[in-house]
């Protein structure tokens, strides 16, 4: 019997009621508190991301430059298409480390394919999606089904995809067409193309998860599966759903990625997975699953982005960047996961014990 059958019935009794209950109301508690943070992750990332440019404006103006914006906000627009598909695995108590070899597979299909003849491009695009539909398919699948843990499964898919990657390109780069280039780094209104990519699926991403019957069941098979099974929804097609999307969405940034850098390497996309869930993470949502902020994921990208080229135009050593990156990860995962006010009230019971001492 399916799980969706064993869920919906809840009025004979055979259905294990009493014992379901503390769970749903632990489920309760817990999606009210990650709600909670993740409204919270977003107003304080976007105050974290306005003091971080007025900063800038201050210690290196040649940051916030037009040329260095033009510059940025490309990388920052594909780190957001990424981290929004982070989002919705983390939304499922998942982390998909997959992502490098998925853009890493996008860049290389839509440079090698073509081979800089533009006429080939479209072809090559609706391959790299295909190949990105059955990424996402092989880790929904084996995660939702098997019960394989996201870490463990997704480090799998991401070696037989650089198995695929290397099978293409055979390590070796290839340039871009001149097609890809101009739809990836164009300008409508001042801004890059790759920005509008960024801002239309953030828009799309938000509306279906914030807004439709279908992304509010989402949250609820993040914040307790459990519960969500009891009451009826599809668990295993909402968990499916999750990766199959991220992978999309890792592919529409590979493609863009292959656009903004002319000559891509074999391995573009192994920069992408430390930022991507650093973004998540910094934009508030939870790693135990329920609700998140697409917005918030795309601010705290473009934040990360600002803080990398403000370490660049320092003259840091760009290695550095990585250990900012770093650091701005424990930073999110201390702000939201750390109980700040028990910590502070075992300090304060502490402290007379020392004193006696």
């Amino acid at each position: 019997m399916s799980d969706t059958a064993k869920g919906s019935r809840l009025d004979t009794p055979a259905d294990p009621l009493p014992t379901a209950e503390p769970s749903a109301v632990t489920g309760d508690v817990g999606g009210l508190l990650r709600s909670t943070r993740a409204s919270r992750g977003l107003v304080t990332i976007l105050v974290a991301t306005i003091l971080l440019f007025l900063v800038s404006l201050i210690a290196q103006p040649d940051s916030l430059s037009r040329s260095s914006l033009q510059g940025m906000l490309p990388f920052a627009a594909v780190l957001a298409v990424i981290a929004l598909g982070q989002t919705l695995v983390v939304q499922q108590a998942g982390i998909d480390l997959s992502v490098p070899g998925t853009v890493s597979l996008a860049v290389i299909l839509v440079t090698h394919v073509p081979d800089g003849d533009s006429g080939k491009l479209l072809p090559a695009v609706l391959l790299a999606l295909l190949a990105g539909l059955l990424a996402g398919l092989l880790n929904g699948l084996v995660v939702s089904r098997i019960g394989m843990p996201a870490i463990v499964t997704s480090l799998g898919t991401n070696a037989l995809l650089y198995a695929v990657v290397l099978g293409v390109s055979g390590g070796s780069p290839t340039s871009t067409t001149e097609a890809m280039h101009t739809i990836a780094t164009g300008t409508l209104l001042g801004l890059p193309h790759a920005v509008w990519f960024a801002i239309v699926l953030t828009a799309v991403t938000g509306f279906l998860v914030k807004r439709s019957v279908a992304g509010r069941r989402f949250e609820a098979v993040g914040d307790n599966a459990v519960a969500a099974g009891l009451a009826g929804l599809r668990v295993r097609r909402h968990q499916l759903a999750a990766y199959v999307w991220a992978s999309l969405l890792y592919t529409v940034a590979g493609v863009l990625l292959a656009g903004i850098v002319t000559t891509p390497s074999a391995f573009q996309g192994d920069s992408q997975l430390l930022p991507s869930v650093a973004a998540v993470v910094l934009g508030g949502t939870s790693l135990l699953g329920g609700k998140g902020s697409a917005v918030a994921s795309v601010i705290a990208a473009l934040f990360l982005s600002q803080l990398n080229q403000l370490v660049l135009t320092l003259g840091v050593n760009p290695a550095t960047g990585n250990i900012v990156q770093a650091l701005a990860l424990a930073a999110g995962v201390a702000i939201y996961t750390i109980n700040w006010p028990a910590v502070r009230a075992r300090l304060r019971r502490g402290r007379p014990h020392r004193a006696l001492a």
